[in-house]
């Protein structure tokens, strides 16, 4: 008989970010999952949301989702196409896939846990290594800190790096953009993230000015559910146009690829609800050829990246993966040597979050289903 599950426990944890992705974005939230099942099986998982609604996903956690998976099997696809029906009331994606990505991920470990092996090896590892490309969320750098990072990025072995774009004045876009490159020299390469600054004119005035430098993507130029602008934009680009990370549902992909809108995707693994559907997403991506770049979060997206057909880059925002955060209670699944991103061999995902931050003894009880959110600082 297969194991049944029996508890869902949920933990929030908000880590101040060790380099600030602005005013708006100073802290990462962090829900961590523990599942449990009747043969004394249990499985840890996470969900993830830089700013809006850390206490909503664990609202529905606790209140919806934990209640509706108690007693199914512990299969992960099986629970979660029958979670996802039971949410859709709330919404198809957004804050109901992005908690469905904590039990998701809780399932996989489990499974790969009691077989022993890491998640990779369970899903069929592909790939030795993938490459990783430097990132920053840098907006509101100044030129000089903004070459700094550059310079820490050539001197770490990156070959690819990616800054961000859509300052109020297009020339001071121009002038970072080209330091970048110079720095970064002709052959490696550079991508520009505007994150949704922009409207289709400008958007394309953008492109004219800054095309010149040789970008290997401009992603997220519009706002990301504006499936007509990003058709019209796609037409007339010169550089690939990627997006994906603010698209959470298969269909929703399906439609930018359909409509040709579209040349790399990058789904977030916790925004569309977890490896159940990022691998559906990878597959149809692969029958539309169309690239794949995972989003964010090295330690669960690049131990994904390692099981995929066609190798993908996977994106390392400096300063900000779990370990560098020091959330983790032992050692990273992943490592990163030279640019390139390999596995550990930890059985499961390979980490849990720590609890030894938690700031007074009364927080202890962390295991337990009423456990209060704390703050680590």
């Amino acid at each position: 008989m297969p194991a049944r599950i029996t508890g869902l426990h949920t933990r929030l944890i908000t880590v101040p970010l060790r380099r600030s992705w602005g005013a708006d974005a100073p802290e990462n939230h962090i829900i961590a999952t523990s599942l449990f099942t009747d043969d004394g099986g249990a499985g840890h998982g996470f969900s993830w949301t830089p700013t809006i609604g850390p206490q909503a996903v664990k609202a529905l956690l606790d209140h919806d989702i934990a209640p509706f998976i108690t007693g199914l099997d512990a299969n992960p696809e099986a629970v979660w196409d029958q979670l996802w029906k039971r949410l859709h009331e709330a919404g198809g994606g957004g804050l109901t896939t992005i908690a469905m990505a904590g039990v998701d991920l809780a399932l996989w470990d489990l499974a790969a846990r009691t077989a022993g092996v890491p998640v990779a090896a369970l899903l069929g590892q592909r790939q030795e290594s993938v490459e990783v490309y430097g990132s920053g969320v840098n907006l509101h750098y100044t030129l000089e800190e903004l070459v700094a990072q550059t310079e820490r990025w050539v001197a770490a072995g990156h070959q690819a790096v990616k800054i961000k774009v859509g300052k109020p004045d297009l020339a001071e876009d121009a002038e970072r953009v080209a330091a970048v490159r110079s720095v970064l020299g002709p052959d490696r390469r550079l991508m520009v993230d505007a994150n949704q600054r922009w409207d289709l004119p400008a958007a394309l005035r953008a492109l004219d000015v800054l095309g010149q430098y040789g970008l290997d993507w401009l992603e997220e130029p519009l706002r990301a559910d504006d499936l007509s602008a990003y058709r019209r934009l796609r037409k007339q680009s010169p550089v690939p146009i990627a997006l994906g990370e603010n698209v959470h549902t298969i269909y929703r992909f399906r439609d930018f690829i359909e409509a040709e809108a579209v040349d790399i995707i990058q789904p977030n693994i916790i925004r569309v609800g977890g490896i159940t559907p990022f691998r559906r997403i990878v597959e149809l991506a692969r029958a539309n050829s169309i690239r794949v770049a995972p989003h964010l979060l090295p330690e669960l997206s690049g131990q994904l990246a390692l099981t995929l057909a066609e190798a993908v880059s996977v994106e390392d925002v400096e300063d900000a993966s779990f370990e560098k955060l020091g959330i983790l209670a032992g050692q990273s699944p992943v490592r990163i040597r030279d640019s390139r991103l390999y596995g550990t061999g930890l059985p499961g995902l390979g980490f849990s979050f720590t609890a030894a931050l938690l700031p007074e003894p009364r927080d202890r009880t962390l295991d337990l289903p009423a456990d209060p959110a704390f703050r680590l600082s």
